[in-house]
């Protein structure tokens, strides 16, 4: 049931992105691993504190697909599993430096704010902006000559971020409403806020294509093809997100749409 709770979807995707964003880094297999452990740990914690804080709220909106929703589900279990893991996040950054716990800790408090209560704000989108723009730099910060990330890939991130935060929420927006949370993309309603999400994706990706410095002239093609693929991604789940019943579809394929992007960057070494 803990598992459940974890969101293991986001949670795996976003560790699969540091491990990648670490290949392209050149982080030897020791300080690899202990990166991704550390990412791992702190996703789980953010998904914990997710479902933990929201149980009383999914609880009332009748919310099956939440385990910690049902009366007499672990909810102590979930806060101590919880605190552990951002524990155990904070311990392992911090084995490979104080630069990189710093931005690991920005990164998971950013998660942990927006599930406290800055989701239903107007400020709910800042969370994700903030904590995918830092995300690029934890692998290069864990190396043994510490150094962040370059401009492109704060911004490449904070767009993912954005992309991410819109499509996650647009299955959500009725049920949200009923039960008080009003945070950016409610603001926007379900037609914008999926515009958003894809306008984001395709900015993301276009920097990701133009950022770095030229290439040779198979770096530029890998390049062309990243943002092709994405930006047909980016046009489905558009497509998807503002025909039929509200679905995670659009959601997922912003998943799918960051591994091509880190898988692009592993292969062009551009981080």
């Amino acid at each position: 049931m803990l598992w459940r709770s974890t969101h293991p979807g986001p949670t795996l995707v976003v560790t699969a992105i540091a491990l990648g964003l670490g290949l392209s880094a050149g982080l030897g297999p020791v300080r690899l691993a202990v990166l991704v452990a550390a990412v791992f740990a702190g996703q789980v914690s953010i998904g914990l504190s997710n479902d933990a804080i929201d149980a009383p709220r999914d609880r009332l909106a009748g919310r099956p697909d939440k385990p910690l929703a049902p009366p007499g589900a672990p909810l102590r279990a979930a806060w101590t599993a919880a605190g552990l893991s951002a524990v155990v996040a904070v311990v392992l950054s911090a084995a490979l430096g104080w630069q990189l716990a710093a931005a690991h800790i920005a990164f998971v408090g950013a998660g942990w704010a927006y599930n406290a209560g800055v989701k239903s704000t107007a400020w709910s989108a800042l969370c994700f902006a903030v904590g995918f723009g830092i995300l690029p730099s934890l692998a290069p910060l864990a190396l043994a000559d510490p150094r962040p990330a370059p401009t492109w890939a704060w911004i490449a991130g904070a767009c993912l971020g954005l992309a991410v935060h819109f499509s996650n929420v647009l299955p959500d927006l009725d049920d949200d409403a009923r039960t008080g949370v009003r945070g950016l993309p409610h603001r926007f309603g379900r037609r914008w806020s999926a515009v958003s999400a894809f306008a984001a994706l395709v900015a993301g990706a276009a920097v990701v294509a133009t950022g770095p410095p030229a290439g040779d002239p198979g770096v530029a093609a890998l390049r062309g093809l990243g943002f092709l693929t994405v930006a047909g991604i980016a046009a489905w789940g558009l497509v998807a997100s503002t025909r039929g019943a509200p679905s995670r579809r659009g959601f997922r394929l912003v998943m799918i749409a960051s591994l091509v992007l880190v898988l692009q960057l592993v292969l062009t070494g551009e981080i």
